[in-house]
Parts: structure tokens; C-alpha cells; sequence
């Protein structure tokens, strides 16, 4: 009756009313009635009565960190929270990390999860406890399970029954009171539709605005279902039309309903109800336990109708808010308890088949459907194991399975249908089972009941139902004549090969437990084959083979003719069972038992050595017209991803099937099947063949198959390396294959991991064994840690491994080869001594010295010995090399392991000496090898035949010694050793010959050099000389001033003599001198905002257009910084590339619309040398200083003389009051020195940068821009000065060059841009800016001395000084007035750092030297007292002040020294360009200061008093000493990146519990930190889009315009990996700084190795960040990637 009265009153929901007024009327009544009394009183004391539960049970929230131990959990599933993990013994062990999807739950505690240590220091089980299943009830009085029981019961029930209503306006057996007629158009969530599609709708539908629809979208997407429309029935009747008939064109209409009102309610209440059930559960296991009883009670209609069955088999009908809710109720409460686990896992087991269906049909994601709870029941081992013993479960799964599947061809195997996105999603769909059926294996059985194995072989027989409809399907026909016109569809058995593959291992494992579940098994998969193979002989004819005395019968069949397929999963299973038998020696113990006699080897091999043989095929390129669906078929049948149970176990068939029968007939089916008989059946036919057939395909091909066939039989002796087929375990065939991986080169941990295969717990067992073979190499600064391996390991190289793809093979062989040159040794690259083959494949051995393999090496050899006849090729011998050496090998290891009474069968030596037979004698097979190893064609193989011969005379005499004594021996050793030194003696003899050459061609060379230089002296003069100049900067300190002092500004300033500068332009390689009036060179340069060294992030920027930057704030909020790459242009060649670049890009324009990494419309190109990112060029000018010095022997005037005539001078537009000071000549127009073409370069570059700098369009009559162009000076300086500070550099002497060129230019340029300027407008701003320290009556409301950055102002004063004083002709030296104004704003400065210098008198040891500058610095400070009238701290120690004073404007001193030594081009002393102590006296010295800063004052006393009380004044001065305002103390403390924590999980974990700021406590999807002043943002989302200058932009993007001024650096916490953006249009993700312990980044959090930080590479990002590099970066990354250009930047 209240439901409808709260919920639901009105259009928008207001959760917050809604839920206090339920809690007040519904809950709170019921909550009383549980406990019998307050439940602020109950609920605590049932938590108190409770014991606690062992369980964690803690659900994850989307992108929470999860934990899983490789070392302890028993399957990868297995997880931990952050805490339980932080507490348990696994954070010792090596674990994995993950971000969770949301949905699972922390494993802690569950004794069947883990190994060892299942519970964290929380939960540790109290000992106490021993009776473990006592009823939880005990602990609840009596009255209240009653109560608990009537309660849980109708809340319950009510809330199903309403959730599960179909109707859409009338109630469930409750009336309704009052019939409101309202409804609600209700729109549910579906996968299909994007939220494109979804807004669009929406506005056109209801229409609202974007905004709105994106909210609506939103919560669609985060609770299934949102209201859009609130009214009467028609009115949202019609708004459901149109969203149907919008969304219903390519796919299935959005779900749509009209809903009446209080329903709506009905159904939000029933929400709350079931939140509230799971709240109050948690108070007590009894209360939990009463719930279970409840949702688990037989209803009164029988079979499944349990309140939990209903909301079980409602599941795919119900929105997305809805299942979480019941999801996370069933979690806490049937989870939860062991007892209600089991019967929950009952319960789901008998639904399976309906449930699954269901999913299939949902159009919901797996995470959000009940099917997926069956990663919480399977995997649990006890669980699992009843349920297939009382429920079949495997048979159950595979059946429901088998039905999704339905389409077969006649012969009843899978067909599948195009592989369309639906299809693509159907199929996914499918798979789950198979991921299902995977848990239900994933635990191995220890003891087997007779239940068990009776169930599980009749999944068994399932499975190999399953398998039958795979055997053979997708059939392929060779194409000839034409290519395939419809490439057939070959992925989806692929991708059910893939998933299927680690259940047919797991199969085989559990078969391998139980010998009598083996001896089944293995009978039920031969029947199954034997059916398979039923129709083997009909319609092929019988032929007889016969070769070298030997004759077999087999069938006509050619590969390359009929039908032939890849997927052969039954015989491989076999083929795995068949290895089992012999590794649990089953098939020695119980011969009898198993049907061994009845095999029929032919037929084993059949179809796996037709499937080996159509590889070589396509190898030999006889399948090309078949297109690339074959192609790809090929490549994943040997991928790693699906060898194991492929390629693998066709090998192991052909094993099996050799091991059974008699060599020589193997070999001739074999070379039938090849397609090979003729060539080696009937002598001589080589030679026809090769004369016959002009066409050099048919030869190649005929080529590449003989080698694949030996690399066959390579393979098939070679490959015993599986325990089974020979005597090895596990590890030996890990380490076999990380060997050969580590033998191509050396490789990182996570390409080894993914070269390896991976087994049900996604281990590859590498990091046991990897020791062993291979050492580790730490990484540097950027790359990866490598392992590389051991030298001792090379001889177990094999050349011919079977896991090499071709490219592999040979790539490996070069490495090989070379590292063997390098040891000196022989190339040969022999084969590896092998383990011995186990009993029952034992006999495989004598493939290698049967007549038919001895004929086929025979004929070969013979070929390579008369090589002209014959079409062969030289990896056809390689090929036969390597198996006589192996031969020879197989018969050492037996001479070696011979025991008294054996006789050696394998007589290998014997018959290769021996010649052929009568009517051809051919010489015999040693003789050939003796002839070739001399054979001049032969070079690269005469260390491997040298090999043979050594090995085969060891083996002689090894057979001798049982006979003889052992002298024998080095006599034959001798012989060997004379006929090598020989060969060393001639190959030295060369070589000596070829150095000979080199050395006599070298001399000639040198000869010619020294002649043509004699010829030309004059011209190498020349370049000499230029090179002297060109590099003045570092001749500068040439010994005629090296006695006096460098003074760098003043009277006093060190002359210095001109250089002149040549440089050549990179565009015409032509040379010039830079001249005032030559035509320009110019820079490259970019200039950007930047915020680098703000201590104001939050500052708004006013309005560009009326803002007035004359004066810079010292919180330097936003500067602007010119960098340049360093390269010269003349500035009419750089015009033309420009105009180029300019006209090229109008033209891709109108093609089509690609970006590029520079934006031509805002003035931006690349370097044309170095394609650095740039956007204009600074003119290079000769120093400007000496032009405008008209140097006039006056003399010196005072500080206070000199500011009189500046403030008159002010005054010059009034001209009739005030007559002017002498010497001012108003009317005078100074001359431009300057050429044309430089003029024209200063104005562009001046206009540059007031357009990036003010963001406005360019003006350059505009009177800011000198202003801009002091500014970006002094920043950059200011930037500059502080990375050198920051990395305790010395000031001068260790600047890059092209740093060092662009100051240069800069200081240059923005000295000279006053002459392009208008001049009233600089005079003026010289007056405003000198107002603002010496006060006058006209300039009122400037900042106050507290709010001007010093070194800013200096260098605008400075620079705009000239425009004054070349109208005044009083005869002050330029030099005169630098040196006042320096010294006057060092005085303002100084006292800033007094009023701000919050010393703390801490009793530190002070040194009470009472030096004169203490004195006088005390002296200062007491009269500033006075002049603020005592708002400042008495302070009594001189030396604080002097210490806090020098620290303070000692970055002042150096950007000084720096600009005016780029501004004079005064060269540094030496002892500045190092770290030394001195460095404050030495600077002052060379700034003509003197050392004792306080003099100033006394040497000017009387102006400066009145200066200092008029500072002292200022109404925000004494604001801020009454503690009104803030001001920035000095020094200033040079900006760094944020700290990072040093585990990377301490990040997942902050970045889970931020939820994103709009959505009301929505989590974030994509959380971004950004790491210049960590605020984490939620990118790459809707909801937090904002707008920005007109387009909608992420989060990301609008934070650096406010905090980066367009440029940021991110990090993206669940990628793992750093963003850099700069702008709206351009970004590039760049290697994160955390490193896992193998040296490597984990992009995308893939692997969830551990991660730590690596601090130097964390200080590389920041050092890009503080050298304003991250633009230039930006433009590299895309400009080398060009997939980078395309991604929207501006919405991440």
C-alpha cells in the first residue's frame, strides 16, 4: 500500500528521498520486529553472538586489484583482495596481479582454493572451533528464528514475485489502492546497440538534449533499465514507437516497455528488499542460514520451484540492476555457507542445460548472467567431483554443447556457416561451456571411486562423440587451374580447436591417473577411430610398392588430388593415450589387457601423414591457388597456441605407427604419399627427370619435397623428448625448447612465455628450469631485461628442432654458425646426442639403417657427387648429412651402453661401407662421402662431412677395443689430426694472403689523400680558419682577457672582440655571414604555453583579448617557452618550404582527410632536417647591443640623477608643462639598421609568439607583442637556469648546442624587436614598467612589489631601455643604464625576499661571525621593520637573513648571468662553467655587483629610503603582513612530477575506489592520473565530457588546458602505460616507468607480473616534461607510427 506512495512520485527519480522515506516506513517496522527491540541495540549484539567467518567473501568491484599465487592456488581462478593479500604468506611467493571485471569474490579462507596458507592473518581459523559443521541456529534464540523465518519468507518471496511479473499494468494478489493512471516508457540496456545509437535515438524520441540522452544513456548502460518518459499511457506509448521504429533498421529494436507507474514501484522496492535481506544476513551466519533454508524450500508446484530456482530460470528476462542485485544476494548468502553451497550447486547443475540456453538467447554479456556463477561452483575440487559422480556433469555439459552445435554435413561433422559478427557472437557464446567444462577438469582427482569412474568414462564417451563430428571436417581440395573464388571458412574449427585444446590434455591427464580408466579409455577412442576410418578402403585401389628386395600393400591415394583435412582430433587422442601407455608402464604391465595385436599401423598413419604431407605441399608452394584461408590453417596448426594437440601428435602417431611395423615399409608408404616413389624406385629416373622437365617449378617442388620428407624422418628418430616416447621427464623438454628459442637470439621473459606452450593454469613451467640455461641481463634506460643463454648449452642445439618455423630455422642456424666462427671452432652444427627411447617405442631406431633409408641417402649422395646430371639441392644434403649423423650417433651411445651379454643390432658403419649390389656397383656410401669432402662446390658443408668421417673411425675403433688394445687408436688419430693440420695451414696461408692485399691497398689510399691535400692547401686553409670561428663559443676564452675580471654589463663591461659567424643553410647547403644587413637566417622554433614552472595551477586566464601581460605574476602561472632544434635556414628558402608544405596539405585536403603530426593551419611544420616539430623561425642576428651604442666619454651618473631624467622623461607627451631634460630629442627617429628581410623575419617571429602565447589571432601592430617577446625570453632563461639547478650543473659550459644556439638567437632577437616595433608603445611600456618600482603620480593601480616577477621586469626594462635612449642624446652609455636598472630591481628584489622569507629562528648552530654583510643585511631588515610599522617578526640573527637572502636571489643571479651573457656575448669566467663553492661571489663579480649585496642600499641611501617606504606602502603589502593574502616565498622550489607509489598495485587500488565525479558514484572505466599534479581523472568516457572552445572533449583533454596549458602527461592506470596529449589533435602513449622484475613494462596489464617502479626512467618522463619536450615527442611518435595520427585524442 506505501510502496506506490513513496517510489516513483514524479519524471526524475530522487533516490535519496525515496530511500530514508522507505527506510522510515518499511524497513525500520521489519528490522524491529527481527530483532524484538531497537535494531540499533539488536544487530550489534548478533554480531557479537556470531563467530566469525572464515570466509572473506569480499565481491570485487570493477577494476579492483586481484591477487592469484602461482605457486599455491589451485587454479588460476583462485584469487585474493588487496587486504586478505597484503596479510597472507603469498606476497612472498611469486604471485600474479589482475584487475578484476567485476563480480567474482576474494577466495580467502577457502581451504580447497589454495595449496598452503588459505587464510590471511584476519581470517585465521580459531583454533577453537572443532566441531565445524554445528548448526549456526544454535547461536539464535528461539523467538527469533520463528520471526526471522515469517519475515525472510514474505520479503522474500514478495520480491521474487514481483521482479518475475510479466504483465505490464496490473499487480501480483495485491489490489491496488488508488488508480493513478500513470506509466512509465521504461528502455532496457542491450549489448547490441552503441551509445551512438542509443542518444541519437533518445533526442529524436523524447526530444531532449544531448546532454540529457548522454545521462539517460549512461544509466541504461549502468542499471539496465531508466524511465524516459513519465505521463499517461498514450504519451509514452508514442515515445516507445518511435525508439522502436529508430533503432529496428540493422538489427533487433531497442527492448521498450510501457510500464504502469506502481509497478515501477512495486519493482524498485523488491530491489530494496533484496539489498536489505543481504545487509541484514550479514549480521549473523544464523540469519544467513535461515535465508538459505528459505530460498532453497521446495514450493508447492514441485520441480524447480524453489523462490530460487525462479529467479534462477527468470534470469535472462530480468535488466542488468536487477541480476546484480540477486547476484550479489546469492553470493553472500548461498556462497557463503559450505552446507547451502552444496545444495546451490545441485540445484545449478540440473538447470544447466536451461540456463545455458538461456544465455544463449540473453542479450546480455556473460558477466551479467547467472551462467556465469559456475565459475564460483566448478572450480571448487570437492564440488566438482559430486557433481559428476551424483549429477554426470561432464556428460551434461558436452551434450548441451553438442545440441548448440547443430550443423553437420553427411557424414555428421561440424559444418560451419560463414563466419559473420553474429555468428562470431553465437559462437562465443558456445565457448563458455567449453571454459565450463575446463573447471569442472581443472582439479585432478587423488583417489577414484568406482561412481567416478564410471561417470567420468561416460563423459569420456561424450567427449568423443564430440570429437567424432570434428575428425576430418572443413575437407580441402587441391585448386588447380584457377584460384579459389570464395575463400572457405576455416576460423570457427579453429577457434574450437584452440579452446578445446587444454580440455583434451586435461582428458588425457586424468586418464593418466588411473590405470584402469587408461585401459578404457584407450579401447573406446580405438573403436570410435576404427568407425571413423570405416570407409578407409572402399573405391581406392589397392597397389603394391616394392623397393631394395622389400614390398608392401597399400592404397591409391594422393594428397594433392582428393579431399584432405587438418582436424584429426580422435587420432591424436589416441596418439596421447598411446605415450600414456608407455609412461605408466600400463602397456608392460597389462599387455593383455589392451588390444595392441588388433592395431593396424597402415591405418594409424594414414590421415596424420596426410596431413604432414599437405604441409610440405604448401610448402613446396603446390597450393597457392587455394588462397589464404590454407595458409592460415597451416600457420596455427604448428602454432603454439595449438601444437600440442596437432602437429605434435601427428608426429607421435607416425612414431607409434613406425614402432609397430617394419621400417622399410613405412618408408615406402611414405614416399608414396610423398608423391616421391618413382624418383628413388626405379635408378636413373632422377636424371630423366630433370633433363624432361624444362619447367624449373615442377624441379623445385620435387626438391622441397624430398627435404620436407627428411626433415620428416628427421623428426620422427629425432623427436623423443615428450616423457614416454623416451626416457625424460617434464623439465628436460622445457628446457629443450627454451634452448632453441634462446638459440635464435636472446630473448625477453615475455616472448619466451609466449614461445612456450601454456598449460590449465596458464603456466609454462619456464622460471624453474630457466636458471639452468640461460643468464639474465638487466635492462637500461629504455629497452628490455634479456635472458641469453648459457655457452655450455649450445651443443644440445639441434638444428632440425620440429618447433621452428622456417624463418626460425635458418635464422638460428646463422646465429649458431656464428657464434662457433667466433669461438674459432668448426662450423659443423653436428646433431645432439639423444636420450634413449622408451621400451615400447624402442625399435624406432631402425628407420636410420633400413635398405629403403639407405638407398634414398645413396641416391642423394650420389646426385651431389655427379652434380651436373642431376636437380638437387644443397639442403637436401644437409639434410641427409644430419641423419647419417645421427645414425652414427644412435650407434656410439649403443656401443657405449653395451653390456656383456648384447649383441649391437644397430650396425650402422657396416652398411654404409659397404658398395651397392651388382648390375650399377655404386661405390658405397663412404667412398661418396670421401669424394664430396674434397668437392669444391661443397665448401660450406666440408666441416660436417669432416664430422661424419671423424665420428665414424671413433665408432670403428670403439668396436675394435673390444678386441684389441687400445694402441690402435691414436695411430688412427694421427692420421685424422695430419689431414686437419693440413687443412689449418692452407686456410691460414689464404688469410695471410688476403691481409697482404688489404694492407697494400690502404697504402695506395693514404697516397692519395696527401696528394690531392698538397693540391688544394689554400681551400683546407680556409676550412680551418672557418671552423675556428664557427665555433666561437668555445675559443671565446682566449688568452688576451683571461687576466682582467669578465664584467658582463656596465661601464666596466669586458670588451670583447667581433667574431664573425658563418653558417651554412640546411635547405641549400649555400654559406653566409650573419650581417646586419645581409639577408636572414633563421631557426627553426616552437613555441608553446607552458606551466612548467607555475606554483598556480587554479589560476583562470582572463580574457586574451583585454589582457595586458606587461607585468609576469611570480607564481609564473603561465609562461611562454621557445625551443628550437638548432637547424639554419635562409629565411627565403624557408618561406618557399613552407609555402610547400602549405599547398601540399591543401591538396591532401581535398583527397582525403588524413591527419598529419603537425597542424598547418596553426603555422606548424617540421624541421626539414631533423622533423622536429616547429612553428616559426627566430632570425639569427649579430649581437645587437654594439649597434645601438652611441658610447660618449661622459661621466658616470648616480643611480638617483639618472631616475630624476627617467621620470621627467616620462612625462614627454606633456610636452608644453614640463621643459625636457638635455639632450632629449623627441622629434629624433632612430635609424633601422636592420635589412629588409630581417625585419621582416623579427616581426614574424615576434608575432608567433604573442599568437601561441596570448592565444589570439596575430597582430603585429598589436602593442603586446614585445611584451610577449621580453616574456618568452625571460621564461625560457628561467626554465633553462632551473633543469641546470636541478641537476647540479654548472651554469655555462654544459648546455646542449642547440639550446645554447636558441638563447643565443632569442636574447638576440628579443634585444633587436623593439626596432619593428611602434616606438611610442615601447617608450611607454618602459615608463609603466619603471613606474611600478619608482613610483610617480600618474601611473596609479600597478601590482604591488610582491606580485611582479623580478627577473621578468629586469629583462623587459632592459630590453626596452634602447627605445628610450636613442632619442636621448645626454650622453649615458647604454652600458650605464643596463647597470642602474640591474641594480635597481636587484635592490626591489632583494627586499621581496625579505618580506617573504618566513625565517624560522631554529636554534641552529648559528655562526655568529657578526661578518660585515650580517651587519648590514640586520640593518636593512630593522629599517623595513619601520617602514611596515613592525607587521614583520623581530629577528636578531643576522646570519638567517644573509643565509636565507643569498639562497633566495641566487636563481635571480644566475638567469641574470645568463641573460646578459647572451645579451653582451661577455664570455663566463672559468669558474662558473664549474660546480665550485664560491659560485654566489664569483656571480656577483661578473654581474658588477659587489659581493655584499646591502651596499647598494648604502651607496644610494637617500632615493632608495624613500623607494622602500613607498613599497612598503602598498595597500596589498600590508594586506599580506597582516596575514590577509598569500605571496610566493623565495627560492622558489623547482616543480617535480608527483610521487608514485613503488608497488604499481597501490595505484589499481586507488584508481578502483574512484568513482567518476559526475555519474553519482558510477566507477570509473578508464581512471587517468595525471602525473604533473595527481588528480585522477575518468577518461575515455561520456559521462565527464566536456566542452572546450566548441567541441565536446574527455576529461583528459580539458585537464591539460587547465593544468598543462594544452600539454599533459597521464598515466592510465589499468593500461599500465604513460599518455602524453598536447593539444586537442595530437597524443602518443609512451612505456609506463614501472618494470616487473624481468626488466620489461606490462602494457595493458596483460601478464599481471608484479610492477615497481624504475625510478631512472621515471626521471627520464620528467626531464621530457621539464625541457618542454613532450610536444617534440608527440611529433616523433607519429610521425614513426602513423596508426597514432588516427586515434581521437581529444575524447580520451
Amino acid at each position: 500500500y506505501y510502496v506506490p506512495k513513496i517510489y516513483c512520485r514524479g519524471p526524475n527519480p530522487a533516490p535519496q528521498r525515496e530511500d530514508l522515506l522507505a527506510q522510515h516506513v518499511l524497513l525500520g517496522p521489519m528490522e524491529w520486529y527481527l530483532c524484538g527491540e531497537d535494531p540499533a541495540f539488536g544487530f550489534p549484539k548478533l554480531e557479537q553472538a556470531n563467530k566469525p567467518s572464515h570466509l572473506c567473501g569480499r565481491v570485487f568491484k570493477v577494476g579492483e586489484p586481484t591477487y592469484s599465487c602461482r605457486d599455491c592456488a589451485v587454479d588460476p581462478t583462485c584469487v585474493l583482495c588487496m587486504e586478505c593479500f597484503l596479510g597472507s604468506i603469498h606476497r612472498e611467493h611469486r604471485y600474479r596481479m589482475t584487475t578484476s571485471g567485476g563480480g567474482g569474490f576474494c577466495d580467502c579462507g577457502d581451504t580447497e582454493a589454495w595449496k598452503e596458507g588459505p587464510y590471511c592473518q584476519k581470517h585465521e581459523l580459531n583454533t577453537s572451533e572443532t566441531a565445524e559443521e554445528e548448526d549456526p541456529l544454535v547461536h539464535l534464540p528461539e523467538d527469533m528464528v520463528v520471526r526471522a523465518y515469517n519475515i525472510f519468507a514474505i520479503t522474500f518471496k514478495y520480491a521474487v514475485d514481483i521482479l518475475t511479473w510479466e504483465k505490464e499494468n496490473e499487480l501480483p494478489g495485491l489490489e491496488m489502492i488508488e488508480k493513478s493512471d500513470t506509466y512509465y516508457c521504461m528502455l532496457f540496456n542491450d549489448e547490441v546497440h552503441t551509445y551512438e545509437q542509443v542518444i541519437y535515438t533518445l533526442q529524436k524520441a523524447v526530444n531532449c538534449t544531448q546532454k540529457e540522452a548522454i545521462g539517460f544513456a549512461t544509466t541504461v548502460d549502468r542499471d539496465g533499465r531508466r524511465s524516459v518518459r513519465y505521463g499517461d499511457f498514450q504519451y509514452c506509448d508514442q515515445a516507445k514507437s518511435v525508439i522502436v521504429r529508430n533503432t529496428s533498421r540493422q538489427t533487433k529494436p531497442l527492448k521498450v516497455q510501457v510500464m504502469h507507474s506502481s509497478i515501477v514501484a512495486h519493482q524498485s522496492f523488491g530491489l530494496k528488499l533484496l539489498t536489505w535481506l543481504g545487509s541484514v544476513i550479514g549480521y549473523s551466519d544464523g540469519l544467513r542460514r535461515i535465508l538459505c533454508q528459505v530460498g532453497l524450500q521446495e514450493g508447492p508446484d514441485g520441480e524447480n520451484s524453489s523462490l530460487v530456482d525462479k529467479l534462477m530460470l527468470y534470469d535472462s528476462k530480468l535488466w542488468k540492476g536487477a541480476r546484480n542485485v540477486y547476484h550479489q544476494l546469492f553470493m553472500s548468502s548461498l556462497l557463503m555457507d559450505l552446507k547451502y553451497k552444496k545444495l546451490f550447486a545441485i540445484r545449478f547443475a540440473r538447470n544447466y542445460e536451461r540456463l545455458q540456453s538461456d544465455f544463449m538467447k540473453d542479450d546480455h554479456d556473460r558477466e551479467f548472467s547467472i551462467a556465469d556463477l559456475s565459475i564460483q561452483i566448478f572450480t571448487v575440487p570437492s564440488l566438482a567431483r559430486m557433481l559428476i559422480t551424483e549429477e554426470n556433469l561432464m556428460t551434461t555439459i558436452i551434450k548441451t554443447f553438442m545440441d548448440h552445435l547443430r550443423h553437420r554435413d553427411i557424414q555428421g561433422r561440424f559444418q560451419f556457416e560463414r563466419y559473420t559478427a553474429l555468428q562470431a557472437f553465437k559462437f562465443r557464446r558456445v565457448q563458455s561451456l567449453i571454459v565450463d567444462l575446463k573447471y569442472v577438469l581443472i582439479s585432478k582427482p587423488t583417489e577414484w571411486s568406482d561412481d567416478l569412474r564410471h561417470k567420468f568414462l561416460e563423459g569420456f564417451d561424450a567427449f568423443l562423440e564430440l570429437l567424432k563430428c570434428m575428425q576430418g571436417m572443413d575437407p580441402i581440395t587441391r585448386q588447380v587451374g584457377q584460384h579459389i573464388e570464395m575463400e572457405p571458412e576455416w576460423e570457427a574449427a579453429f577457434t574450437l580447436q584452440m579452446k578445446l585444446t587444454l580440455v583434451i590434455s586435461m582428458m588425457q591427464d586424468w586418464c593418466a591417473l588411473d590405470e584402469k580408466v587408461l585401459i578404457e579409455a584407450y579401447k573406446k577412442c580405438l573403436t570410435v577411430l576404427m568407425q571413423c576410418h570405416s570407409g578407409f578402403t572402399d573405391g581406392e585401389q589397392p597397389i603394391v610398392l616394392s623397393m631394395c628386395g622389400h614390398s608392401v600393400e597399400t592404397i591409391r591415394y594422393c594428397v594433392s588430388q582428393e579431399k584432405v583435412s587438418i582436424h584429426l582430433p580422435v587420432s591424436r587422442l589416441l596418439a596421447g593415450l598411446h605415450v600414456l601407455l608407455s609412461k605408466t608402464e600400463v602397456a608392460y604391465k597389462f599387455p593383455e589387457l589392451l588390444p595392441l595385436s588388433e592395431l593396424s599401423p597402415p591405418m594409424l598413419i594414414e590421415h596424420p601423414l596426410r596431413c604432414l604431407v599437405l604441409c610440405a605441399q604448401v610448402h613446396a608452394g603446390m597450393w597457392r591457388r587455394n588462397g589464404f584461408s590454407l595458409v592460415n590453417q597451416i600457420y596455427y596448426y604448428h602454432n603454439v597456441k595449438c601444437r600440442r594437440e596437432m602437429f605434435d601428435k601427428d608426429i607421435v602417431m607416425l612414431q607409434t605407427g613406425v614402432s609397430m611395423m617394419d621400417p622399410n615399409h613405412f618408408l615406402m608408404i611414405m614416399l608414396s604419399r610423398f608423391e616421391l616413389y618413382q624418383i628413388f624406385s626405379t635408378p636413373d629416373y632422377g636424371k630423366r627427370f630433370s633433363t624432361e622437365n624444362t619447367n624449373k617449378d615442377v624441379v623445385q617442388q620435387n626438391n622441397t619435397l624430398i627435404e620436407e620428407m627428411l626433415y620428416l624422418i628427421i623428426m620422427i628418430v629425432g623427436e623423443r623428448f615428450s616423457p614416454g616416447i623416451g626416457q625424460v621427464n617434464a623439465t628436460d623438454e622445457i628446457k629443450r625448447e627454451i634452448i632453441h628459442q634462446l638459440s635464435i637470439r636472446p630473448m625477453a621473459h615475455s616472448e619466451l612465455v609466449k614461445a612456450l606452450p601454456e598449460d590449465e593454469n596458464r603456466e609454462t613451467g619456464m622460471e624453474s628450469v630457466i636458471e639452468e640455461v640461460a643468464c639474465f641481463k638487466k635492462p637500461g634506460l629504455t629497452g628490455r631485461g634479456l635472458y641469453e643463454l648459457k655457452p655450455e648449452c649450445a651443443r644440445n642445439f639441434n638444428l632440425y628442432f620440429y618447433h621452428f618455423s622456417r624463418a626460425e630455422q635458418s635464422k638460428a642456424e646463422e646465429a649458431q654458425r656464428k657464434l662457433k666462427r667466433q669461438n674459432r671452432e668448426d662450423t659443423a652444427l653436428p646433431p645432439p646426442a639423444l636420450p634413449p627411447f622408451c621400451p615400447l617405442f624402442a625399435s624406432l631406431v631402425n628407420i636410420l639403417q633400413s635398405d629403403v633409408m639407405l638407398c634414398i641417402m645413396g641416391t642423394i649422395l650420389q646426385w651431389a657427387v655427379e652434380h651436373n646430371g642431376y636437380a638437387w639441392s644443397e639442403s637436401m644434403l644437409q639434410r641427409v648429412l644430419h641423419l647419417l649423423g645421427m645414425a652414427l650417433q644412435e650407434e656410439k651411445q649403443h656401443l657405449e651402453n653395451l653390456s656383456e651379454e648384447n649383441v649391437v643390432t644397430f650396425t650402422f658403419t657396416q652398411k654404409i661401407s659397404r658398395p651397392g649390389e651388382a648390375p650399377n656397383n655404386s661405390p658405397s656410401i663412404l667412398a661418396m662421402l670421401e669424394t664430396l669432402q674434397n668437392a669444391p662446390h661443397l665448401e660450406v658443408h666440408k666441416d660436417m662431412i669432416r664430422w661424419i668421417l671423424k665420428t665414424f673411425n671413433t665408432i670403428k675403433k670403439l668396436r675394435e677395443s673390444s678386441s684389441t688394445s687400445p694402441v690402435a687408436e691414436t695411430e688412427g688419430n694421427i692420421m685424422e689430426e695430419s689431414s686437419r693440420d693440413k687443412d689449418k695451414a692452407e686456410r691460414k696461408r689464404k688469410a695471410e694472403i688476403a691481409r697482404l692485399r688489404r694492407e697494400k691497398i690502404m697504402a695506395q689510399m693514404s697516397e692519395m689523400q696527401r696528394h690531392f691535400i698538397n693540391e688544394n692547401k689554400e681551400l683546407f686553409q680556409q676550412t680551418l680558419e672557418e671552423l675556428d670561428t664557427s665555433t666561437s663559443g668555445v675559443h671565446e676564452n682566449s688568452p688576451v682577457i683571461s687576466d682582467a675580471k669578465l664584467t658582463a654589463l656596465g661601464p666596466e663591461q669586458t670588451r670583447v672582440a667581433e667574431h664573425r659567424q658563418v653558417v651554412m643553410c640546411i635547405l641549400c647547403q649555400e654559406e653566409q655571414e650573419v650581417k646586419v644587413d645581409s639577408r636572414a637566417m633563421v631557426l627553426a622554433a616552437f613555441i608553446q604555453r607552458s606551466t612548467v614552472l607555475s606554483k598556480n595551477r587554479n589560476k583562470t586566464t582572463p580574457d586574451p583579448e583585454k589582457y595586458d601581460p606587461l607585468f609576469m605574476h611570480p607564481d609564473l602561472s603561465c609562461g611562454t617557452h621557445t625551443g628550437s632544434c638548432g637547424h639554419i635556414m635562409h629565411a627565403h628558402c624557408w618561406q618557399r618550404y613552407f609555402d610547400a608544405v602549405q599547398a601540399k596539405e591543401q591538396r591532401r585536403q581535398q583527397r582525403l582527410r588524413v591527419h598529419t603530426s603537425y597542424d598547418v593551419e596553426n603555422g606548424e611544420f617540421l624541421c626539414p632536417l631533423c622533423e622536429c616539430l616547429s612553428n616559426t623561425v627566430i632570425p639569427l642576428l649579430p649581437p645587437p647591443r654594439v649597434l645601438f651604442n652611441r658610447s660618449v666619454s661622459t661621466p658616470q651618473k648616480s643611480l638617483s640623477k639618472m631616475f630624476i631624467i627617467f621620470c621627467n622623461s616620462g612625462n614627454s607627451e606633456k610636452m608644453d608643462q614640463l621643459q625636457l631634460p638635455e639632450g632629449f630629442r623627441p622629434d629624433f627617429k632612430p635609424k633601422n639598421p636592420y635589412s629588409e628581410s630581417i625585419k621582416e623575419m623579427l616581426t614574424t617571429f615576434g608575432t608567433a609568439t604573442y599568437k601561441v602565447g596570448l592565444k589570439v589571432h596575430p597582430n603585429e601592430e598589436d602593442p603586446r607583442v614585445p611584451i610577449m617577446c621580453w616574456g618568452s625570453c625571460a621564461y625560457t632563461i628561467q626554465t633553462i637556469e632551473r633543469i641546470l639547478a636541478d641537476e647540479d650543473k654548472p651554469l655555462f659550459g654544459h648546455l646542449p648546442c642547440r639550446q645554447d644556439d636558441c638563447l643565443t638567437s632569442l636574447t638576440r632577437f628579443a634585444a633587436a624587436h623593439w626596432t619593428v616595433s611602434s616606438l611610442p608603445a615601447v617608450q611607454a611600456h618602459f615608463c609603466t614598467l619603471l613606474a611600478s618600482l619608482v613610483p610617480n603620480e600618474k601611473n596609479g593601480n600597478l601590482p604591488c612589489i610582491l606580485d611582479i616577477d623580478m627577473f621578468h621586469l629586469l629583462v623587459s626594462l632592459v630590453l626596452s631601455f634602447p627605445a628610450i635612449h636613442c632619442q636621448d642624446f645626454s650622453g649615458v652609455s647604454l652600458g650605464t643604464g643596463d647597470l642602474h636598472l640591474f641594480h635597481l630591481v636587484t635592490m626591489a628584489h632583494i627586499i621581496q625576499i625579505l618580506l617573504t622569507s618566513s625565517t624560522e629562528e631554529n636554534g641552529m648552530d648559528q655562526e655568529n661571525t657578526n661578518s660585515e654583510e650580517e651587519v648590514a643585511v640586520l640593518t636593512l631588515y630593522k629599517f623595513l621593520c619601520q617602514c611596515t610599522g613592525s607587521a614583520l617578526k623581530e629577528i636578531s640573527s643576522g646570519w638567517h637573513l644573509w643565509r636565507n637572502l643569498k639562497a633566495g636571489i641566487m636563481p635571480f643571479l644566475r638567469c641574470s648571468a645568463l641573460f646578459f651573457h647572451y645579451l653582451n656575448g661577455v664570455p663566463a669566467p672559468s669558474e662558473i662553467q664549474v660546480n665550485g663553492t664560491n659560485q654566489f661571489e664569483h656571480l656577483c663579480s661578473y654581474l658588477s655587483l659587489p659581493n655584499n649585496l646591502t651596499c647598494l642600499f648604502q651607496e644610494n641611501s637617500e632615493i632608495l629610503n624613500t623607494l622602500i617606504e613607498s613599497w612598503c606602502s602598498n595597500s596589498e603589502v600590508k594586506r599580506y603582513l597582516e596575514g590577509k593574502r598569500r605571496a610566493i616565498s623565495y627560492a622558489r622550489e623547482s616543480n617535480k612530477l608527483i610521487d608514485l607509489p613503488d608497488d604499481y598495485s597501490c595505484l589499481i587500488n586507488q584508481a578502483s575506489n574512484f568513482s567518476c565525479p559526475k555519474s553519482g558514484g558510477d566507477k570509473s572505466r578508464a581512471p587517468t592520473l595525471c602525473l604533473v599534479c595527481g588528480t585522477m581523472l575518468c577518461s575515455q568516457s561520456y559521462c565527464c565530457q566536456t566542452e572546450l572552445e566548441g567541441e565536446d572533449v574527455g576529461a583528459c583533454t580539458a585537464h591539460t588546458y587547465t593544468c598543462g596549458s594544452g600539454v599533459g602527461i597521464f598515466l592510465r592506470v589499468r593500461e599500465c602505460q604513460v599518455l602524453f596529449l598536447a593539444g586537442k589533435t595530437k597524443g602518443c602513449f609512451y612505456p609506463p616507468p614501472y618494470l616487473d622484475d624481468y626488466g620489461e613494462t606490462d602494457q595493458g596489464l596483460r601478464r599481471g607480473n608484479p610492477l615497481h617502479l624504475c625510478k631512472e626512467r621515471f626521471k627520464k618522463i620528467q626531464k621530457l616534461w621539464q625541457q618542454h619536450s613532450i610536444t617534440e615527442e608527440i611529433g616523433h611518435a607519429q610521425e614513426a607510427n602513423q596508426t597514432l595520427v588516427g586515434i581521437d585524442w581529444q575524447h580520451l
